[in-house]
């Protein structure tokens, strides 16, 4: 039977499009650390009759009438991200990580001040593009300033952070990262954000899941606002989420709605108050640990097969691995072994001689595979794999018959939100 009867009788091209990508999610292994499988629960709750209703405003305050299961759905999410995370209040409007980083910048500058300076992780060493790089429109509206990695470690160094807040006297501090492999010291961000009277504002988008199951610290005691996607460790529906203090609370809403959106996108709420639930329960904590656990184990059967692993290995979710050992760039690595079935993204490493539309590195997670109840033995393979097929990027031959093994091993290890059927491995080559 079908996964979309009603698309497949309306519009059969785009069914056929969907049943070849629903069996390319299934066979191929995914590897890209900001993916993740949602629950079929999940994708039930994204794809119900919510999303049919304007809902403007906050609960028992809306622009629009109607909203008698509305509010009561928004509240149950708003608080289970409160109790999942341990914070004052929950935005879960936000349509995105993108615009939850805006609104944030909103909240935390006054509309008034003088000091519209930023300070936050550099695009090239870890960063994200809403951290105030020159091509985000972040950099338009604020007066955005960076901090690097250390040049040998490629480590946060938090001394040279606090020099350069000094100098810089932000109004608000960013924490948080896009590619960074290691533990973030919210704490130690917390106190040079206090020595030089600027806010702290945590980006978790990337480590989300890992700070919901106690696999990283949490910066909710430290942050004045935290942002996150919810549909990468998270494994939620896509969306954004701002978690922040009682003080902040009226500003970030003011932010979200009316300040950058109008009506929230009630079926994702949902889906997100479901993925929350998910997270609180005591096997999503077993799972955040494993994340960690197969990171390892994937950085140490990179480091085994040659490749250069940045900072040496890995503390989150997350590998960056240079491909120049293998004489290779990285959207070389990241093309072939997209050809063996191994889903990753090119990306530059720290200091990069490269530039960032053909890069040196390439970005690797384990959240997915982890999703799918892989543990280190699988991981040990996918490395071997990975190495051998950015050494074989020139003959299709060898690529395609790592390509086989790896649908082999996702085959035996079935992906969540695939319980209603099994694609066939067959749409993939036909």
């Amino acid at each position: 039977m079908s996964r979309n009867p009603y698309v497949e009788s309306r519009d059969p091209e785009l069914a056929d499009l969907l049943a070849r990508e629903e069996a390319r999610q299934y066979y191929t292994a995914k590897l890209i650390p900001s993916e993740n499988y949602a629950s079929n629960a999940v994708m039930e709750a994204t794809g119900t009759v919510l999303a049919n209703k304007y809902s403007e405003g906050y609960p028992h305050k809306r622009y629009y009438e109607g909203q008698q299961f509305i509010d009561p759905i928004e509240e149950m999410a708003v608080h289970r991200a409160t109790a999942l995370f341990g914070a004052d209040h929950a935005n879960v409007q936000a349509y995105s990580g993108s615009p939850a980083n805006l609104a944030a910048y909103v909240a935390l500058i006054k509309k008034k001040s003088d000091n519209k300076r930023i300070l936050a992780l550099s695009l090239n060493e870890g960063g994200h593009l809403t951290h105030g790089h020159k091509v985000s429109v972040t950099s338009r509206f604020f007066e955005a300033h960076h901090y690097t990695v250390d040049r040998d470690t490629h480590l946060i160094d938090y001394d040279a952070v606090r020099e350069r807040a000094l100098e810089v006297q932000p109004a608000v501090i960013v924490a948080g990262a896009t590619c960074y492999p290691r533990i973030i010291d919210f704490a130690r961000f917390k106190a040079i954000a206090d020595e030089v009277g600027a806010k702290l504002l945590a980006d978790i988008a990337h480590i989300a899941g890992l700070v919901a199951g106690d696999a990283h610290p949490s910066p909710v005691p430290y942050a004045d606002v935290v942002t996150t996607t919810t549909h990468k460790t998270l494994r939620g529906p896509r969306g954004g989420l701002i978690l922040c203090t009682n003080a902040m609370a009226r500003a970030v809403d003011r932010a979200v709605f009316p300040g950058l959106q109008g009506g929230p996108h009630n079926n994702t709420i949902a889906a997100l108050a479901v993925a929350l639930k998910e997270a609180a329960a005591p096997e999503f904590r077993a799972y955040a640990r494993q994340i960690v656990v197969n990171s390892r184990a994937l950085s140490d059967a990179l480091l085994a097969g040659g490749a250069r692993v940045i900072t040496g290995g890995s503390d989150n979710h997350l590998v960056l691995f240079d491909a120049t050992p293998f004489g290779a760039t990285g959207k070389q690595g990241a093309v072939a072994m997209d050809v063996a079935g191994l889903e990753a993204n090119a990306n530059t490493v720290p200091f990069d001689p490269r530039s960032p539309m053909d890069p040196s590195g390439v970005r690797l997670g384990t959240p997915a595979l982890t999703s799918r109840g892989m543990g280190a033995a699988e991981m040990a393979k996918i490395g071997q794999w990975i190495c051998e097929a950015v050494r074989s990027r020139d003959n299709e031959t060898e690529l395609l018959h790592i390509r086989e093994q790896v649908r082999d091993l996702m085959a035996a290890f079935p992906a969540p939100g695939f319980e209603g059927g099994v694609p066939p491995r067959s749409l993939l080559d036909a």
